[in-house]
This record gives C-alpha cells, structure tokens and sequence, in this order.
C-alpha cells in the first residue's frame, strides 16, 4: 500500500547569480556562497530532525542545483524529480496530484518566489495568506490527511538561524 505524505517541505532556491541584460533565466546558476551557505544551512537543518525521502524541482538551473545541495546533505540521498508544475507560475493542484502519487513520506518542493509563498497559504488552506520566503528559506509542513488538505506550519526557517543574522 502507497505511503501517505505526511510531511512537506517547501523551500526557496538558494542564493543566485543576478538577473541581468541577456542573462537567460532559466539558466541562472547558484553562486559559490550562496550554494555552501544553503549546504551549511541544511546540515543544520538535517542535525535538528530533518528528514527527506524524495525532492521534486522545477526544470530551472538554481532550484535543481539547490536540490542537488540537498540530496548530497541527507544520508539517504533521496531521489530528485523535475516536476514541471514547480517552474515558475507553478501550479498547487498538480503539485498535489503528483505528490499523492509519490511513495514518499517526507517530501520537499523546491521552487520559485512568489510561488513558494503562495505554495504554503495554499497547503496550510489559507490561499489569501502573505508568505514571505528569502532565498534558501524552508518551510516545514505537517499533513496529518495528506496532501489537498490543510496542513499545520511547523516552521520556517532561513539560512540567518545559523549565521545569527
């Protein structure tokens, strides 16, 4: 029998090169600082409780080298997936659906600002809330019926509760 999803997280890309004149978007990479304060920041993460089975993606460069980051972290390199509905203008009803789908008890979705923000007013069934995530920011959900349903925000964290900004 399928594992219901009980926990997600929802997190920020981590910190990227600058949108600039000609700079294709879906091409923008992490920066070296911003990839190892997101590294940092996760093993962090990963020493207070955090466990992930399986990470979904947008198909844009930062989020899947920030997945990558923390597939590398957790001890159980779990599996990544570009899943289309995270790019940006994501879409929550997909999200839900192939999440469902999944086998997977902890899942995370790495994707884009505004979106991210608005993923979680979404999954905590306020879709009206301001959520507001900087760059690298994880957002711990608990589904107690699963995914489509409210769930409960546990916490969101950013990169600052380990560098003491």
């Amino acid at each position: 029998m399928p594992q219901l999803t009980t926990h997600l997280y929802i997190v920020r890309h981590a910190w990227a090169e600058d949108p600039g004149p000609g700079v294709d978007d879906h091409a923008r990479r992490l920066t070296k600082k911003g990839a190892r304060r997101f590294q940092k920041f996760m093993r962090h993460l990963r020493a207070g409780g955090m466990e992930i089975d399986l990470i979904a993606t947008s198909p844009l460069v930062r989020t899947q080298e920030t997945a990558a980051i923390m597939a590398e972290v957790f001890d159980n390199a779990p599996p990544i997936a570009v899943v289309d509905a995270l790019a940006p203008a994501s879409n929550w009803q997909a999200l839900v659906e192939w999440t469902i789908e999944q086998d997977a008890a902890n899942v995370a979705w790495v994707g884009h600002m505004p979106c991210v923000g608005r993923l979680v007013a979404l999954t905590i069934g306020d879709g009206s809330a301001a959520i507001r995530m900087q760059k690298g920011a994880v957002a711990s959900i608990r589904l107690d019926d699963g995914p489509g349903q409210p769930g409960e925000l546990e916490w969101l964290a950013t990169a600052g509760i380990v560098e003491g900004e």
